[in-house]
């Protein structure tokens, strides 16, 4: 089990990882040992998630989710599978936990009437010095 928040946990059978070769530098061991973590969690059909968080984890991952809603997230950062492997678990937990935050519902608030003057003042102020740049024949008309 891995544990989430107090309240979610993942159990282990959720998360399916491959092993890959990871790309750059290296050398012969880079060609030989598939080190880099390919891991794959069905956002969409895992028991474990509320609803909810389920909804923000889809929209937060965005490109690193395939269609059926299954998110990849590949960890080449290391030289060794373990700590690749613990590496993508950790980024997965993270995201899980940045989904399970409710967002602030956004207040709609009217400008002040200061701002108001501020502006219609900035406005009157760069009319003017537009004004002054031009020149003196298209005044005349």
């Amino acid at each position: 089990m891995i544990q989430i928040t107090r309240t979610i946990s993942l159990d282990e059978n959720e998360i399916h990882c491959d092993f890959i070769r990871a790309s750059g530098p290296g050398g012969q061991n880079v060609n030989k040992v598939a080190s880099a973590v390919q891991l794959r969690f069905d956002v969409r059909n895992s028991p474990s998630l509320p609803g909810d968080v389920r909804e923000r984890l889809n929209r937060i991952t965005g490109k690193r989710s395939i269609g059926g809603g299954v998110l990849i997230i590949v960890a080449r950062r290391f030289r060794t599978q373990e700590r690749n492997r613990q590496d993508a678990i950790n980024r997965l937990v993270e995201l899980i936990r940045k989904a399970v935050e409710k967002p602030k519902p956004r207040r709609q608030t009217k400008p002040t009437l200061a701002s108001k003057k501020r502006r219609l003042d900035f406005k009157h102020h760069r009319g003017g010095t537009k004004r002054l740049r031009q020149s003196s024949r298209h005044t005349e008309d």
